[in-house]
């Protein structure tokens, strides 16, 4: 029997934090299906029709890599958050947001099997975003990060003490502000959702 990868467990100092507080962290290069959106999640139904097709895919090629005797936790899914032409990430200002939706997959996952998954997602669900999800690889480096324990619509302190942080410690952002959503919304109350929230940095 295939033992069964927890990337939460194998990559635990990404995906926790050893006690609380802002951590600096060194992110590898890592595989990910990805889905491109914008604009206010409360209006844009394309949000959770992204999802569900990143869902979709994913546990497509986990069956397809079981049977190959590969097996493995479906990881979280995460997402990285903009506003062009502003540095640093507004939380306010929804209807500007450009986001892309993620999730990462095993480092033995090929081209090939995404697209024979693809092909059968696209057979069972009516799903249109399923032809726009990409698989490509992303390499954050050096980021500080922290666990967030609250609603989403609350981040906002959170966000700005991790940008207050980088410039205390001689840094600068240098890329786009990421969160990894280690519990359900549908599952969990918004009080004890917990949320990892990450910007990559560059020393000054």
């Amino acid at each position: 029997m295939a033992t069964k990868i927890d990337y939460k467990k194998v990559l635990k100092q990404l995906y926790d934090s050893p006690k609380q507080g802002l951590h600096i962290v060194d992110v590898p290069q890592m595989n990910f299906l990805m889905l491109d959106g914008e604009g206010d999640l409360n209006q844009s139904p394309e949000y959770q029709q992204a999802i569900e097709a990143l869902y979709t895919l994913s546990y497509g090629i986990k069956f397809m890599c079981k049977l190959l005797g590969h097996d493995y936790v479906v990881p979280s899914l995460e997402g990285l958050w903009w506003i062009e032409g502003m540095p640093e990430f507004n939380f306010t200002a929804k209807d500007q947001w450009n986001w892309t939706m993620m999730i990462i997959q095993p480092d033995w996952v090929t081209s090939g099997q995404v697209e024979e998954a693809r092909k059968k997602a696209v057979k069972k669900k009516r799903n249109p975003s399923l032809p726009l999800i990409r698989y490509k690889d992303y390499h954050e480096g050096l980021s500080v990060q922290t666990v967030y324990t609250g609603a989403y619509a609350d981040e906002a302190p959170s966000i700005a003490e991790i940008h207050q942080y980088i410039r205390s410690q001689g840094f600068s952002t240098n890329g786009r502000h990421h969160e990894i959503y280690l519990a359900d919304p549908h599952k969990v109350s918004p009080e004890r959702l917990k949320t990892v929230l990450r910007q990559p940095i560059v020393k000054i």
